[in-house]
């Protein structure tokens, strides 16, 4: 078992690695907007979090697709499931805001970068898997 799990992650490198700087690209830019907006523009990190996630959604969608698993189709199912999954993943990035932002007083940067480190343990496998898998062809 350990075996055929060290060549599943071992085929999928490559893919990873895409996927990784797509992430790492975009925690720049998200803790860049999301700096931006509180200190810059005075609002606060709730909100600043809610308007930026929805540029930082959907730079990570078309760079993922087109380019770290190569996917062209766009199939409802598809967009339905990005959807969903990027839901979740705004509401649970706005959640863990407000709980340790506004209640707990950690600061909003070290929220962010947590939120970040949490989803994208679940997202590759979501990504690959469920919302960009290729759509099998029926004869």
């Amino acid at each position: 078992m350990i075996k055929r799990t060290a060549r599943y992650f071992w085929s999928v490198r490559h893919q990873f690695a895409k996927y990784f700087v797509v992430g790492f690209s975009g925690v720049f830019l998200d803790m860049g907007t999301l700096i931006l907006f509180k200190e810059k523009f005075g609002w606060t990190p709730v909100f600043a979090v809610v308007i930026n996630q929805i540029f930082l959604l959907t730079y990570n969608f078309f760079l993922n697709k087109y380019w770290s698993f190569r996917n062209r189709e766009m199939p409802h199912k598809q967009l339905v499931r990005f959807l969903s999954l990027a839901g979740f993943n705004y509401v649970f990035s706005v959640i863990m805001m407000y709980i340790f932002s506004d209640h707990f007083n950690f600061d909003y940067r070290l929220v962010r970068i947590g939120t970040i480190i949490v989803m994208v343990s679940w997202n590759f496998f979501l990504y690959k898997y469920w919302v960009y898998r290729e759509v099998e062809e029926k004869e």
